[in-house]
């Protein structure tokens, strides 16, 4: 924010004169103005700010990954990014649990078995260690269970595949706890055309998407705008009538022109509705280069497989796929570059509407360094920090934005 001042022109104004420039400067920005201070305290600060707010992360995909590989997740675990010492470490309050099921199974069937299944083993987390865990299904569950000192498991689901061209599916699966919807995944389904899929089969929402939006705006389960088409998006939000979220999605301009993040106009509009951007930890998501390295990467692995008439989770592939990135190193993004993000957002739409959905447990290695798991919250507090983002502006990023949109959301369906 703001140009860098030569050591002539500081002498000439005198350096207090400098610090209230750079102060009214930052206030014009929402931000307190960098404070320098002490390098231990600016990290006690950082680690202060972890321990007392309530952080929301609303993107984590631990049930697929437990699904392949079961962990016990109430000890560090060698593999992923979460577990609950390394939550407890980074100050990590709500993550929300991803259901997610591939889109392969919208023409093989099986994606409201694997939806119900997921929830089970969620569920399961708090029954094997209810001193540790907690299924929340409204804020202030979350609220209460940060009181009581258990991390909160909210449930959202990836891919609305599992609904099924049912409405009646969209109650069952809220009351089975899922607060939030991400309408489509990897390829178009029968709600809205996909970001990934070169067909557009709707031109954005399907007849039933639109009655699907509608639907759950009565019932208050957030609509999940990650994933879909920009045409998907402008209609979701001409026919809302409650604020919407991004769940793990960031910034376009960073990233070429890339439909799977969103563009500058988006994130206006996503703020004019009240609604949030949580900004994606995956590097790909957050520089070019990472961006180049992943489609380089994937293609290469698209080749193989289909020249090996293999299908995605083989063996072979993932075995590929670990080649490639020993001969050709994962380029990764650092923790400055989400702060970036986070400051491209706030400039567009305010700062009300923006969080964090990391995508932790579900971009591989590609998390970026300084932001490698979830015991890293604080150091990106420390950042914001030294971006001069206010410590109340930070609780809002934290967390606080998220759990307004999620209040607003359940206040509209009440209403109606």
């Amino acid at each position: 924010m703001g140009g860098s001042r030569n050591t002539a022109s500081a002498q000439q104004m005198g350096m207090s004169t400098v610090l209230l420039i750079l102060a009214v400067s930052a206030a014009g920005c929402g931000r307190e103005g960098p404070t320098p201070q002490p390098e231990e305290d600016l990290q006690a600060r950082s680690e202060r700010l972890a321990r007392e707010s309530l952080i929301v992360d609303t993107h984590i995909d631990v049930p697929y990954r437990m699904q392949e590989e079961p962990e016990d997740i109430s000890k560090r675990t060698e593999g992923g990014d979460f577990d609950y010492p390394r939550a407890v470490e980074g100050g990590l309050n709500a993550p929300f649990m991803s259901i997610y099921t591939p889109a392969d199974l919208q023409e093989t069937g099986g994606s409201r078995e694997l939806a119900d299944s997921l929830i089970e083993m969620v569920e399961g987390f708090e029954e094997r260690w209810p001193d540790k865990f907690s299924v929340a299904r409204s804020p202030e569950d979350v609220r209460a269970d940060f009181q009581a000192g258990r991390i909160s498991l909210p449930m959202g689901m990836e891919n609305g595949a599992p609904i099924e061209e049912d409405l009646a599916n969209l109650a069952y699966f809220h009351d089975r706890g899922i607060s939030y919807i991400t309408l489509t995944h990897g390829k178009s389904n029968r709600i809205s055309d996909s970001s990934y899929d070169e067909e557009r089969v709707w031109k954005g929402l399907s007849p039933f998407g639109r009655q699907v939006v509608e639907e759950m705006n009565r019932l208050g389960i957030m609509i999940d705008i990650s994933h879909v088409t920009d045409e998907a998006f402008f209609q979701v939000l001409d026919l809302t009538r409650a604020p919407v979220i991004a769940s793990h999605s960031s910034c376009r301009s960073f990233t070429g022109d890339w439909e799977r993040n969103m563009s500058d106009e988006m994130i206006r509009r996503l703020g004019e509705n009240g609604g949030v951007i949580h900004i994606n930890f995956g590097s790909a998501f957050l520089t070019q280069e990472a961006w180049e390295y992943s489609e380089a990467m994937w293609d290469a692995v698209g080749e193989y497989r289909d020249e090996h008439g293999l299908a995605e989770g083989d063996p072979a592939v993932e075995t590929f796929t670990e080649e490639y990135r020993k001969k050709h190193p994962q380029v990764l993004a650092d923790v400055s570059d989400v702060v970036d993000h986070v400051d491209h957002a706030v400039e567009l739409a305010g700062i009300d509407h923006v969080g964090l959905g990391s995508d932790f447990d579900g971009v591989g290695p590609s998390t970026p360094t300084g932001l490698k798991d979830v015991s890293f919250y604080p150091n990106l507090i420390r950042h914001l920090l030294e971006r001069g983002y206010s410590e109340a502006d930070i609780r809002k990023i934290l967390g606080g934005n998220t759990l307004r949109v999620w209040s607003e959301v359940e206040k509209i369906a009440t209403a109606q």
